[in-house]
């Protein structure tokens, strides 16, 4: 089932991210983590649906989504560069792996930080953050999503990697077994997997080398 809504704001997250907040259909409820195929309710796009993560809470009165844009492919995210507040998105069913199973170790790459930041979001708000840990990989600082708000979420739980900069309190390089072990809080704990494809797999292999049990390993591709 489909639903258009209007576009309640819509403003940069970071020099390539959008974080756009729309009107939240009558009855429609989601898990954080979880996600929905989005189009733009214009002539030539309704068709042309891409999935993205609420990264509102469940319990907010709005839906908000943060999307990573890449102009070049003269895609949807580029043609999302081009709204404002008024105009309009198609959202479809909700759908998505990753939810919350307990405490653990987050790992992002990129825009596959969305999950995590509505899982946390929500974990903060229930005061239920505890002992989980993220460790997010980008290229550089202007890449890192949402950096203040996940600092305060998780303070030095919050372990940033750069693949393309050096930079004082940053992890240079990229999520290494090593970095992985020392942030590793035990073999029953959980991990939260959601970045590109080659990050995705290198670090599935990590912890297969970890002797980390598959149903402990929660992830989501993109």
């Amino acid at each position: 089932m489909s639903h258009i809504v209007k576009i309640i704001s819509i403003e940069r997250a970071t020099h390539d991210v959008l974080r756009i907040a729309t009107e939240k259909p009558t009855g429609y409820s989601f898990v954080s983590g979880q996600a929905t195929d989005v189009s733009v309710n214009k002539p030539q796009w309704q068709d042309e649906k891409r999935a993205f993560t609420f990264t509102s809470l469940p319990s907010d009165d709005h839906l908000e989504f943060t999307i990573k844009t890449y102009p070049a492919k003269q895609g949807v995210t580029n043609q999302l560069l081009h709204l404002k507040k008024g105009d309009e998105l198609i959202l479809q069913d909700v759908f998505g792996d990753i939810s919350y199973k307990g405490e653990g170790l987050f790992i992002a790459g990129g825009a596959g930080i969305t999950p995590c930041i509505a899982i946390l979001r929500l974990l903060y708000a229930q005061k239920k953050i505890g002992s989980n840990k993220l460790i997010f990989a980008n290229k550089t600082k202007a890449d890192i999503i949402n950096e203040i708000e996940l600092r305060k979420y998780l303070g030095t739980n919050f372990v940033n990697v750069l693949s393309d900069e050096k930079a004082d309190g940053y992890e240079h390089g990229f999520i290494t077994e090593g970095l992985i072990k020392t942030n590793n809080q035990g073999t029953d704990k959980f991990f939260y997997l959601c970045g590109p494809p080659p990050m995705m797999d290198a670090v599935e292999k990590q912890l297969a080398n970890m002797n980390i049990k598959s149903e402990n390993i929660i992830k989501e591709g993109f």
